[in-house]
């Protein structure tokens, strides 16, 4: 049986919905927007996803993207616009309910099995790094390129990009370096590599799984999968180093230090310097300080921290970087963003402080979260 949900873009299908034995499918469709996550979207994996934890007959969800990518984020031009035309809260609406959909899929009592096959960036890691199980293929593309945008990696990643093996959590984002199937299995971020032209095969046998229980998940993706070596190339093999330079204190001491690598001819740490400084300076201190105190927060504590760091940022408080990113990157498109401020030595400790405090406004309340069996946050405690 199939089904759909329309919104936005003229009425187009945004999110299909498929039920096949015990598994629902849900498979975004947006792809000329490579699915980026509209509002609508949003809305309507969280009626759905909602409605299947209460169906005692499906007992597994399957989430996937039309064409060629996963999904590349959340539309994040459509939620500058919306505020340069109404109001910041308008931006903020997006993101109480993009926040509480990654939180209902960390929490979620059945099984998610994505298919990552595309490009996988932002909020479309958002809606599967948080769930049970990741399965990469060979055209996987994995990235949080948010600092480039004058934003910082939201989505609750601080819980997992912290949860990465050493460092490599703040490398892939401060940098927004992007990683393939085989890396993402590496490290963590998947759970599974399967060639893309085995994943009919895969679905074909989940669907046929009348089971909730995870071992069998498992156990049905292994049958499909297989192990990748890592490309001699791909920064993994430079973890010591990489740990050298990203445990470093502060932004400006980790970009010393790549410099000094950089110096011996290591290709990898030029890049990861010429990313550094053409990223938003505030979003990098922002998203390093985030990434460090994830290691001790709970997924929920860091969706309230993002939602607050956020709501700082819609109101331009201290910058209009993620306003300025979205012109140069996604609507101009000339690449060529006026950051302001400009330097990294231009930045206070209480211009960083302030995006991760309560937002000082009538009427604006933290990000409240659903109560979750086994899960919970005090979201009076201090962040």
């Amino acid at each position: 049986m199939k089904s759909s949900e329309e919104s936005g873009d003229g009425g187009t299908v945004q999110v299909f919905v498929e039920e096949k034995g015990f598994a629902r499918i849900l498979i975004l469709n947006r792809p000329r927007q490579l699915n980026a996550l509209s509002f609508g979207m949003i809305t309507a994996l969280l009626k759905h996803i909602t409605a299947y934890e209460e169906d005692p007959n499906a007992k597994l969800l399957i989430l996937k993207g039309e064409g060629k990518a996963f999904c590349a984020g959340g539309d994040v031009a459509e939620v500058a616009h919306s505020v340069d035309e109404c109001h910041w809260t308008n931006g903020a609406i997006f993101f109480w309910n993009e926040f509480r959909l990654n939180y209902l899929i960390a929490t979620y009592s059945k099984p998610q099995v994505s298919l990552l096959n595309g490009i996988v960036m932002g909020g479309g890691a958002g809606v599967s790094i948080h769930g049970r199980f990741r399965v990469a293929t060979e055209k996987t593309v994995f990235a949080m390129p948010e600092t480039a945008l004058g934003f910082f990696p939201d989505i609750g990643s601080s819980y997992f990009l912290s949860r990465l093996p050493g460092f490599f959590g703040e490398y892939v984002g401060l940098t927004g370096a992007r990683l393939n199937g085989a890396e993402m299995l590496a490290c963590g971020l998947a759970t599974h590599f399967v060639p893309s032209e085995r994943l009919a095969a895969l679905e074909e046998s989940l669907t046929k799984l009348g089971s909730s229980d995870p071992f069998a998940v498992c156990a049905v993706i292994d049958n499909h999968s297989e192990q990748v070596p890592l490309k001699e190339t791909s920064a993994l093999n430079r973890l010591d180093v990489i740990d050298k330079c990203f445990s470093k204190k502060s932004v400006e001491e980790i970009i010393s230090a790549l410099e000094l690598e950089a110096v011996n001819n290591a290709e990898w740490a030029l890049a990861a310097v010429q990313s550094l400084k053409k990223a938003s300076p505030l979003s990098l201190k922002i998203s390093l300080r985030s990434i460090r105190e994830g290691r001790l927060q709970s997924v929920g504590f860091c969706l309230v921290k993002d939602y607050r760091v956020s709501c700082h940022i819609l109101r331009k408080e201290a910058s209009k970087d993620f306003f300025e990113g979205c012109r140069a990157l996604l609507v101009d498109k000339d690449k060529n963003p006026k950051w302001e401020p400009s330097r990294l030595e231009l930045i206070n400790d209480e211009m960083v402080d302030r995006h991760f405090s309560r937002v000082d406004e009538e009427g604006w309340e933290d990000l409240k979260l659903p109560v979750r069996q086994g899960f919970g946050i005090k979201l009076g405690s201090k962040l």
